[in-house]
């Protein structure tokens, strides 16, 4: 029971004065209201029970409350959704002291390398030190207030830790600015155990509704201007699209100055699907992942205008995919240090409104890109398409002959398709409204290349962070946010993946969650078995093998990992987990259980053997991945070489 007192005030202990407070939070954007934060995550332990445990109990249908099985997945379950929401919302995330706190930080860095708002309430140690660091003696020699949850700091945007009941009426405040700033990330409100059971009597008026907008910074005059003039000056523009567009909704402002003056537009992974049109300027992805087609045309540019995009190091090419000798950069994003990368001419605002008041100053100035520079990008597009379909087409037999290496490995495995041939069963699958979520491995990169997010076939790749185990609690977060279920959600995620962070599932089940998750069965690590060999020259501890013989630690050299492939049932895995499963092999076997499953109201497991060391066509780019400098292998040394000369194509730009 809260007692009510004639001050205007209400006594309610930390936790239940937190919980309060998030159920009356909302964020306005564009005239829509909506509660920023709807719902909870977590696990209980006894840092987070008798607090937050209570309060959520007592306040469940303010703020339902959702179980999970992992902590850092439960993190990726709010960061998907806050993605899924375009940043207007987003879970909070609750888990005990120790290590059910500190299985939060990876999911911090991921959310705050993307700029998406979660919010974290992790438990801490005792504020009185009465009882010790109960479970979790870190007891630092030095800082003697230090505890585990002092390693959110460098991975969150805000931290915050609650030693007194009256702190939380700045506190919570603050949290919310954070989570509604255009340059958010990870929100952490560390509270420590005893502190969360406290009373205090909270002011009425700190616990009522309140609005949070979401600030749309308008553009420069000046620096549209000076943009403007830029591009009225080049002869071989490009626009790269990052994740900013799809955040800022801006892909009609996008498209529109695309068509007005007839730029050619690439996509980073996080801005993948930015442009939804089927044009002759919508490319596709850029980069160390991109198409052919369209690095070709980055090599050749003068200018880079970027919106929404921090041109990290696989958009660049480890800055040398741009060798106009005159290439020049201009960027649009609402922060200005990103506005400024690569030496960028900046204009400092919100993606929709600078693309449109730059578009409107293209068409006054009647700006047009060369009919040259149009024509070679429509005949390298047409070219790509032409090889992208063939590497995608999953009714053509692959040919073992061009594997890379020995072509034993088709025979050491019931495959008959690629990835890229899952990928195009994937996409003869996809319907407007579905969403394909991928994150590490091979995945994403494939997607990147080939995937079509046009016309509302959407993709949701996280690759800022490149985080093993997001893909399954990201169809969760991505699920929470779509209600319509006649809409597919889907992860592509590799085997590697799926064994390391498989337990999600049974949250998916337990909250009858209709998501898709497909597995491409190809044996390991393999995106990275690709990169051994382009820079190592030979394949070790990087596919699932069985040791070749015994290993008995100290007594010599061990056995090495060279046997058969292993064994592994991954749909007796899923089964298990609550999934409904299924193992395709023929192109045939996986439409038809794509096609059974689809309005299944339940998870889904789709299991599909492909064929290892199979890729898809390379990007054509290099990449900074250095070998040994010194190694006693041949092989290294010849790498070693080759990489020493494509560091000559590195530039600074200024």
């Amino acid at each position: 029971m809260t007692d009510r007192t004639p001050q205007g005030t209400v006594r309610l202990t930390v936790a239940q004065a937190v919980v309060t407070y998030l159920s009356r939070q909302y964020s306005v954007a564009d005239g829509h209201r909506r509660r920023l934060v709807p719902a909870a995550l977590g696990i209980f332990g006894h840092g987070n029970v008798a607090g937050l445990g209570q309060a959520l109990d007592q306040f469940s249908d303010e703020l339902p409350f959702v179980q999970g099985r992992n902590e850092q997945a439960l993190v990726h379950i709010a960061t998907a959704y806050a993605k899924a929401t375009r940043r207007h919302a987003t879970l909070a995330v609750t888990a005990s002291i120790g290590p059910g706190a500190l299985n939060m930080v990876t999911g911090a860095g991921l959310a705050t390398v993307n700029r998406l708002p979660v919010l974290l309430l992790p438990g801490d140690t005792y504020a009185t030190r009465h009882q010790g660091p109960v479970l979790q003696q870190l007891q630092h020699p030095v800082e003697a207030d230090a505890s585990v949850n002092d390693a959110f700091r460098p991975v969150s945007r805000f931290f915050d830790r609650i030693t007194r009941p009256e702190q939380l009426l700045t506190a919570l405040p603050a949290a919310m600015r954070a989570l509604t700033d255009v340059d958010t990330g990870a929100v952490v409100v560390s509270l420590p155990q005893d502190i969360q059971s406290h009373a205090y009597d909270y002011p009425v008026a700190f616990l009522a509704e309140h609005d949070w907008p979401i600030r749309r910074p308008a553009p420069d005059a000046d620096e549209v201007a000076v943009v403007a003039r830029m591009l009225a000056e080049a002869e071989k523009p490009l626009i790269i699209a990052g994740g900013g567009v799809v955040y800022s909704g801006a892909t009609e402002e996008l498209e529109a100055l695309a068509d007005a003056a007839g730029i050619p537009v690439t996509e980073t992974f996080a801005g993948k699907g930015a442009v939804q049109r089927r044009a002759w300027w919508q490319l596709g992805g850029i980069g160390l992942e991109g198409t052919p087609a369209v690095n070709v045309l980055a090599r050749e540019a003068d200018f880079v205008l970027t919106v929404g995009s921090r041109l990290t190091d696989f958009a660049t090419a480890s800055q040398s995919l741009f060798q106009n000798p005159d290439v020049r950069f201009t960027s649009i994003n609402v922060n200005v240090h990103d506005a400024g990368r690569l030496g960028a001419t900046g204009i400092v605002a919100d993606a929709k409104r600078a693309l449109a008041a730059l578009t409107d100053a293209v068409r006054a100035n009647r700006t047009t890109t060369p009919a040259a520079w149009q024509e070679k990008a429509r005949t390298l597009d047409e070219q790509w398409r032409q090889e992208r379909t063939a590497a995608l087409d999953p009714d053509v037999p692959f040919d073992p002959a061009s594997l890379p290496d020995d072509s034993d490995v088709v025979r050491d495995t019931e495959a008959d398709l690629t990835q890229g041939q899952v990928i195009g069963l994937l996409q003869e699958h996809a319907r407007s409204g579905d969403t394909i979520i991928a994150a590490a491995g091979g995945a994403p990169g494939d997607l990147q290349k080939v995937w079509d997010a046009t016309e509302g076939r959407f993709a949701h790749l996280e690759f800022g962070f490149s985080c093993m185990g997001y893909e399954l609690p990201a169809a969760i977060g991505v699920r929470f946010a779509e209600s319509d279920r006649s809409k597919r959600v889907l992860s592509l995620l590799g085997d590697g993946t799926f064994l390391m962070a498989p337990t999600e599932l049974v949250t998916a089940a337990q909250e009858g969650l209709p998501i898709t998750i497909v597995i491409p069965e190809n044996h390991g690590y393999q995106v990275i078995h690709r990169l051994q060999m382009v820079r190592n020259g030979r394949e070790f501890g990087n596919e699932f093998r069985y040791r070749d013989g015994s290993l008995d630690i100290g007594s010599g050299k061990p056995a090495r990992l060279e046997g058969d492939y292993l064994q592994v049932d991954l749909v007796k895995i899923a089964e298990g987990l609550g999934a409904r499963a299924l193992r395709a092999t023929t192109a045939d076997e996986v439409r038809a259980a794509l096609a059974e499953t689809r309005d299944h109201a339940g998870p889904v497991v789709l299991v599909v053997p492909v064929i290892p060391h199979a890729d898809l066509p390379g990007a054509g780019v290099w990449w900074d991945v250095a070998p040994a400098e010194v190694s006693e292998q041949e092989s290294v040394t010849q790498l070693r070489g080759e990489y020493e000369e494509g560091l000559a194509s590195q530039r600074w730009y200024g």
